[in-house]
């Protein structure tokens, strides 16, 4: 009896311990290639990253091409879907909406570079634009009338 007790709690410690490994292995990084390993191995300036491709459309979640040293690797990457696919990898500081054209029925604002990532190429400064809302906001001072 004592032997058959003392088997059965090496086997739950054994599975416990397997079970715990098993866990810590992959933590965080859900299938991607390991970021600290490549990033140990090469230079910011060594390294080449091309564009985001997203698997399905012109935005979402996607792959982007790593090259190192001669060897090519694919990460992870997004492109947010209210966003502009050709400056996806530049952040710029915007200014405010500019006055709704009625000609084109469209609003635009200027940014200035603030951070290019995976050694984009990046404007200097860029002008985005969007339709207008067909909804009139009103100011914080209006009140409702009743």
């Amino acid at each position: 009896m004592r032997g058959l007790v003392s088997v059965t709690l090496l086997l739950l410690l054994a599975l416990s311990l397997s079970a715990e490994a098993g866990r810590g292995k992959g933590k965080g990084n859900k299938g991607k290639p390991d970021r600290a390993k490549a990033a140990s191995e090469c230079t910011p300036a060594e390294t080449e990253y091309g564009k985001c491709i997203p698997e399905q459309g012109d935005c979402g979640e996607g792959q982007r091409e790593v090259t190192c040293k001669g060897q090519t690797n694919k990460i992870h990457c997004k492109i947010p879907c209210n966003w502009k696919k050709d400056i996806s990898d530049c952040k710029y500081k915007f200014g405010p909406w500019g006055p709704c054209d009625a000609a084109t029925n469209t609003k635009s604002r200027s940014g200035s570079l603030k951070k290019v990532l995976f050694n984009a190429e990046c404007r200097d400064t860029v002008t985005v634009s969007k339709p207008c809302s067909p909804k009139v906001k009103k100011t914080r001072g209006d009140k409702k009338s009743t």
